[in-house]
């Protein structure tokens, strides 16, 4: 799966300074951060709907759509995947309820 990411991440960062009538992942870029960021919020809404309406398909779709666009939020914000990836290995093994205390300290 991380390998699809992976993919997917340096797809979304070769677009950057791309021509955004081109590309849409390059219009979503040059509207900036905080545009990338409503439309992550969007996409995510949609997939709790989903989820919240029990709609299997639906929610797999949206599912794919979140993890595009906060990839799409991750390249507009400076943030490789390899950092969020990395942060995730740390996290391994720990539970969640720990790494969520360890957080508020």
């Amino acid at each position: 799966m991380s390998d699809i990411l992976r993919d997917l991440a340096a797809t979304i960062e070769a677009r950057k300074g791309s021509d955004p009538a081109a590309s849409y992942t390059a219009s979503l870029l040059a509207k900036g951060r905080s545009k990338c960021a409503e439309k992550f919020g969007e996409e995510a809404v949609e997939a709790i709907i989903s989820a919240a309406e029990g709609d299997r398909e639906g929610l797999t779709g949206e599912a794919a759509d979140v993890l595009y666009h906060l990839l799409v939020l991750l390249a507009a914000s400076d943030v490789p995947l390899e950092d969020v990836l990395s942060t995730l290995a740390t996290r391994k093994g720990t539970s969640g309820h720990a790494e969520k205390a360890a957080r508020k300290g």
